[in-house]
């Protein structure tokens, strides 16, 4: 029983990214196609922008598509990370390497997966961007660790010093 109370613990943590990686792979189907998304995002352009030429509306499609690769990755690094601290706390090289690489795996996988889906291909360019999403989400989750939780720590330890100061 022990046992699997710390199995669903584990996937507990696990269950955010391992959800973030499906939505990522419904967005690698053909319903998410450049062709497919064309269709909503340019017209909604060409009415935001009527004076846009139709290459600057077909560079701002392509700018929008790339900055869907980086924010999926970023989110699912963020969630992997979570998955692989746990229930542990604070921030580890250790553990933002595992999340980058296996981001950087999930987007190789993705990636192939396109290779077979029809309106898809497969471009290693994509997956660097993915790694990229992934690498700038750590840099982020350093950041919040660096400046969230050492201050946290500092707050619980003021009322102490306090009520020793005031003691005094």
């Amino acid at each position: 029983m022990r046992e699997r109370s710390k199995t669903f613990m584990r996937f507990k943590y696990w269950l955010p990214a391992i959800i973030v990686a499906i939505i990522i792979s419904i967005f690698s189907t053909h319903y998410f196609s450049d062709e497919q998304t064309g269709r909503v995002i340019i017209p909604a352009f060409r009415w935001l922008l009527p004076w846009a030429t139709p290459r600057m509306l077909r560079l701002i499609h392509i700018a929008i598509r790339k900055l869907a690769h980086i924010t999926e990755f970023g989110v699912f690094s963020v969630t992997v990370f979570r998955g692989v601290r746990a229930e542990r706390s604070g921030w580890r090289v250790s553990w933002a390497l595992a999340t980058l690489i296996i981001a950087a795996g999930y987007a190789g996988f993705d990636e192939w997966h396109q290779s077979f889906v029809l309106l898809r291909h497969n471009s290693p360019r994509d997956v660097a961007i993915d790694t990229v999403g992934a690498l700038l989400a750590q840099l982020i989750v350093w950041w919040y660790a660096m400046r969230k939780w050492p201050l946290g720590a500092l707050s619980r330890a003021e009322p102490r010093s306090r009520e020793g100061a005031q003691g005094s």
